[in-house]
Formats: structure tokens, C-alpha cells, sequence
């Protein structure tokens, strides 16, 4: 993509835009002038535009960083023109810049325009937990069976991720005929219709229902108020549009009444369209089972631990049926996944330990479902059952219960020592003493690098260890100290 047509697909005012720029290819599209590489268009974001686009906080104008991002190759820039119009300063560098009203719009409005001419399917997914693995799940089994898909990077979930993710489409020389459908993300945290507005940009053919669970309750209040805001999936389906639904999860499954169109379901509790059922994880980080669709059934393994990653799994198993995909293509596709950095990834350790990786994020159901995970594993190599869990954040006024719930239910469930890293961390501690657990085994840490130190003299052979905190926690430190402090198996480079 050109910047012509970049600027006539976005309504961007051109006037004063250097004449040779014109036909210059676009390599990519940045928001951040920190990363902005050679032959990027940059996008200026300011307060008033995070405002209007229904995001929480203060946030930098990004008028002021528009010199940084020329100076690391920025071929232009989309800035607000009354921002510019009230500058002086950015009068001398108005030749590279394509003037909109509003730049989180102008992004979106590219996005939008990108998609529509492309137009194939996308299938877009939400959950309280989940998100990333699910799409990366589905993004496999939908390439192994042949289908060339574009997927989210990362977390890329929001209004500024999402069309970024749909702009990779163009950039550095791709072409949007070299995909034949979108698996994307869409979340939200806060009660201003996130996933309404980004199914605007990208209505979803297919919509994918994880779980719902209390997160974001700083911001929604009510797990009642979650549910609603992750329907807004549902809702906004296009006409005929396949809703799938978790049948496991009460508020998942009664969003059936608000559609009408296809709807596949998923579970391992109650009966469903895609199953789990004879389910084995005496090999820890693995599960085999029975995976029935309605194409038939055959044995499957997954190479994930706990109960939460099977259901992601059965999602996108869900997923892969709705494009008549047999189960055995399904199971021999999972056979080759792997977990995501951060996310669950099993480590072993030349010392004889064991750690599970799902630093990425946290909440409480998500904590206890690979916490139980934990405390089941048995085997000779396994002697001592370790969580360290970091703070779980934006859980609002009731924030510090479900932390004392969540410790008592690990103590209750077996673990030999339960860490908590910062903040309401420390109720997690309390609870699981007040469940039993010795003063000795339950322990507080104010920061992540308290705790990297500890276990680096703690662990030993036969350790099973869990790291997992919200995001802003930074347990991530952990695993890094003990990946810096002793060899891994198979070489202790990141993986």
C-alpha cells in the first residue's frame, strides 16, 4: 500500500504532503514513536482520540514524539489537524504528514477499509481468559489443515491491536489475496462497548465465547456486567454468523438466547457439540482424550497442562468443525502444538525442577484451574508442589476476598508451598494459613525480584513449581533469575 491510497481510504487531508512522497511504499504502521522502523506511516495519537475511542487513563500526546519517529525512518506521519494547525513547531515537518480529525479513528477507518475489500471469513475471539491461547490454537489447526491465516500478533485485542493486526495484510510487501481468513482477538476492560466497536471494524463470521470470569471488575463493577460486555460478540456477528459457546460456563452458554443464527458449543462437563471425554493426565503437561465432533470421534492429545488449555483446545476444535474439519486432522494437529512463551510453558531444569511458565497474566479462575493442574500431579519426580503467585489486578472492592479464597482453595487442594509476589498478594497468603497451611510454606514477597531470589536458594530436585501474576506484576522476573541461575534441559536458551 501506497501513501496515496492510504490517505484517500483514511479521509486524510493531503495539501501541504511533499508531491514525491505520493507513491512510496508503506513498509508497516506504528503507533509507538519508540519502535517506529524505516518506511513505517506513523500514527500520532493524542488524548482527546484514547478519549473518544472509550479507553481508560491519561495517555501522552504523541504530537510531541513525531520528530523522534522521523528520525528512525518514518516515511509519514497521520497527526490531528487542529493539533498541528496549533503548533508552530510541527509547521517545519508538515510536508510528511496526512492531517485527519481524529487519529485512532483514521487507524480504525484504514483497518475497516482494508478488511472490506479483502473480505473473507474472520473469526474472532473473547473470554475473560484464554484469548491469546485460543487464537493461537485455532490459528494452527485452521493452517495445518491448509488454510493460509492472518492471526493477531500477541495480545492484540483492543482498538489500537486489532487493526493493526488486520493492516499486517499490507505490510511489508504482503498482499491481502495471501490469506483466506482472520483469526483475531477481541477484548475489553472496561463498560464502554470495546468489543462492540471492533466488531465494526471486522464483523466476525465466526465468534468464539471462552469464559467468563471477574476481571476488569475495577472498571465493569459486576461479573454480570462482563458477560454483557463480552455478548457484544454475539451481537455483533454478521447476519447468518456462527456463535461458539463454552456449554461448561453458565453466562456463555444463555447467550444462545440473543442469537440466532448456527451455534456450535464446546465442554467437558455438559454435553456439547465438540468434547473432551475420557480424559488422562497422569503425564503431566499432557492430556490425551476422546475428542468428539459431530464429523466422528478419535484419540487426541494435547501438549499443554491444566483443564483451562483442554478447553481452549476444545474451542478450537469447535472452530475447525465449523469448517467441516474431521476430528482426526483435528487430533493430529494438536499433536504438534506447543505453548506460547509465557503461557504455560513446561521447563525443566538440569537441577531436577520443573517450572510452569504462565507469567503472562492471571485471574482467579484462571490461577485455580493450573493450580489444581499442580497439586494433581503425582510420579516419583515429583516431591514438592510450588506456586508463586503474583498479585491479580483490576479485580475492584472485592479484590482482596478473592485473593483469600483463591489461597485457602490451593492450600486446601495440596500444595506444599504457596509464595504470593506484591500487593493483595498477601490476603492469598493469609487465606492459605487460615486453610492450614504453616507460616513457613505460605510467604509473602513485596516485589517479583524478592521472590527470584528466595527460590534460586529454595529450589531443589523434584520441585513442581508455578509462576503466574497479572501482567503489571512482572513474574516473568522469576522465571528469568532461575533461567539465568541454572541450565535447562535441551539448552537454557528462551524458547
Amino acid at each position: 500500500m501506497n501513501i496515496r491510497t492510504a490517505a484517500e481510504l483514511m479521509g486524510a487531508q493531503v495539501s501541504t504532503l511533499s508531491a514525491e512522497l505520493f507513491d512510496n511504499e508503506i513498509v508497516g504502521f506504528s503507533i509507538d514513536s519508540r519502535t517506529t522502523g524505516a518506511g513505517e506511516l506513523f500514527f500520532a495519537l493524542s488524548q482527546s482520540d484514547y478519549a473518544r475511542a472509550g479507553f481508560n487513563g491519561t495517555f501522552a500526546d504523541a504530537h510531541r514524539y513525531l520528530p523522534q519517529a522521523f528520525s528512525q525512518g518514518a516515511i509519514a506521519a497521520v497527526a490531528r489537524r487542529e493539533s498541528v494547525q496549533e503548533d508552530a513547531s510541527l509547521q517545519a515537518i508538515a510536508h510528511k504528514l496526512l492531517l485527519v480529525e481524529d487519529a485512532i479513528a483514521a487507524l480504525q477507518t484504514l483497518a475497516r477499509k482494508v478488511y472490506e475489500a479483502w473480505a473473507r471469513p474472520v473469526i474472532a475471539i473473547t473470554g475473560s481468559a484464554g484469548k491469546t491461547t485460543a487464537k493461537e490454537l485455532t490459528a494452527h489447526l485452521l493452517n495445518a489443515t491448509g488454510r493460509r491465516v492472518l492471526k493477531s500478533e500477541r495480545n492484540y485485542n483492543n482498538g489500537l491491536g486489532l487493526p493493526l493486526a488486520v493492516l499486517q495484510m499490507v505490510t511489508e510487501g504482503r498482499d491481502p489475496d495471501q490469506f483466506d481468513l482472520a483469526v483475531l482477538e477481541m477484548g475489553m476492560s472496561s463498560p464502554t462497548h470495546e468489543i462492540e466497536r471492533l466488531c465494526k471494524i471486522t464483523p466476525p463470521d465466526i465468534g468464539v465465547e471462552l469464559l467468563v470470569a471477574p476481571v476488569h471488575l475495577e472498571h465493569l463493577g459486576t461479573i454480570e456486567n462482563i458477560a454483557a460486555a463480552k455478548a457484544e460478540l454475539i451481537e455483533g456477528l454478521k447476519p447468518g454468523g456462527t456463535a461458539v459457546l463454552n456449554a461448561d460456563d453458565e453466562r456463555v452458554i444463555a447467550m444462545r438466547a440473543i442469537h440466532d443464527g448456527p451455534i456450535v458449543t464446546f465442554g467437558v462437563e455438559n454435553t456439547a457439540d465438540v468434547m473432551a471425554t475420557n480424559i488422562d493426565t497422569s503425564r503431566f503437561g499432557r492430556s490425551r482424550f476422546q475428542l468428539r465432533t459431530p464429523h466422528g470421534e478419535t484419540t487426541a492429545e494435547l501438549r499443554m497442562p491444566g483443564h483451562h488449555n483442554l478447553m481452549n483446545a476444545l474451542a478450537a476444535a469447535a472452530v475447525a468443525t465449523c469448517f467441516e474439519i474431521k476430528p482426526e486432522e483435528i487430533a493430529s494437529a494438536l499433536k504438534s502444538v506447543t505453548p506460547a512463551k509465557m503461557r504455560g510453558e513446561v521447563i525443566d531444569f538440569a537441577a531436577g525442577f520443573t517450572i510452569v511458565d504462565d507469567s503472562y497474566n492471571s485471574n482467579p479462575r484462571s490461577l485455580l484451574s493450573i493450580a489444581r493442574t499442580i497439586a494433581e500431579s503425582s510420579g516419583a519426580h515429583v516431591k514438592r508442589r510450588i506456586i508463586i503467585a503474583g498479585e491479580m489486578l483490576e479485580l475492584g472492592p472485592e479484590g482482596a476476598r478473592m485473593h483469600r479464597e483463591a489461597g485457602a482453595e490451593m492450600a486446601q487442594a495440596g500444595i506444599d508451598l504457596l509464595w504470593g509476589v506484591r500487593g493483595l498478594a498477601s490476603e492469598m497468603v493469609e487465606g492459605a494459613r487460615a486453610a492450614g497451611m504453616s507460616y513457613g510454606a505460605a510467604r509473602f514477597f513485596e516485589s517479583s525480584e524478592q521472590a527470584a531470589a528466595a527460590i534460586c536458594e529454595e529450589a531443589r530436585e523434584g520441585d513442581l513449581m508455578l509462576i503466574k501474576g497479572s501482567r503489571g506484576v512482572e513474574t516473568d522476573k522469576v522465571v528469568k533469575m532461575l533461567r539465568d541461575r541454572f541450565p535447562a534441559l535441551g539448552g537454557d536458551e528462551e524458547v
